[in-house]
């Protein structure tokens, strides 16, 4: 069964957008349904033209780029409600490939609508291009950490940033814990360290009982101290739309 656009579990949550019911019903006439993936699932692939686009409703998974060696480098990690396959249907083909981590559930809407979505409903239009904005923002401020940080501080930042951003989505325990289901290497990939410098720089943070990190869960002890440790402030993240 479908999860109907009114009743969404995401739209409880106070990140996103509120819409009134006209707004919900439009995108409700734009979705096509829903699929489910397992983890390891490819869902977009790069160089590929996706005759659709999706919304991450539950699950996480992760984008990356493909190297000329066969290598694989983590760009960004995907949470639930980000908007998936735009590139694809702006440019023709993805520039990246996207892959579930956990199990995932995704709404889908078909790419052949999306032009005349954005004509006839130009709000939705302007959510889109807020969201490609902040995903080019995000790229901006990490390749900035990539360039300005020691290897320990962008290690801090990455996990404050996915810290703030799973709570947003309800998903921290009261014990500071919550669901990290990556790699070691796929935040060295994301930070641009080697993997040995990441798991140096895990067991200092652990070390300084500011987290620890077990079987996918990680639990963040001291948060203050971490967002220290990184230079950043502990901003609420900022309200963004839902498609």
């Amino acid at each position: 069964m479908s999860t109907p656009c009114q009743v969404c579990p995401l739209r409880a949550r106070r990140i996103f957008v509120e819409l009134g019911q006209q707004e919900i019903r439009a995108i409700q006439r734009f979705k096509a349904g829903e699929l489910r993936i397992g983890p390891g699932t490819p869902l977009l692939l790069e160089g590929s033209n996706s005759p659709q686009l999706y919304t991450a409703l539950s699950g996480m998974g992760l984008r990356y780029k493909t190297l000329a060696d066969g290598r694989r480098q983590v760009i960004n990690f995907i949470f639930p409600g980000d908007f998936l396959g735009l590139q694809a249907g702006m440019m023709g083909e993805m520039q990246h490939s996207v892959e579930a981590t956990t199990d995932m559930t995704l709404c889908v809407f078909d790419r052949n609508e999306f032009f005349r979505f954005f004509s006839t409903h130009p709000a939705r239009a302007f959510d889109i291009t807020w969201l490609a904005a902040v995903e080019e923002h995000f790229l901006g401020e990490a390749l900035a950490s990539l360039g300005q940080r020691s290897g320990l501080s962008r290690l801090a930042w990455a996990i404050t940033r996915i810290y703030l951003r799973m709570q947003s989505l309800g998903q921290i325990d009261a014990s500071g814990g919550f669901p990290l289901p990556y790699r070691q290497q796929d935040l060295a990939d994301a930070l641009g360290l080697s993997l040995v410098h990441t798991n140096k720089t895990l067991a200092k943070l652990r070390d300084r009982q500011l987290l620890s990190w077990n079987e996918g869960r990680m639990i963040i002890h001291d948060l203050r101290a971490l967002a220290d440790l990184a230079g950043t402030d502990l901003e609420a993240e900022v309200v963004r739309p839902l498609l």
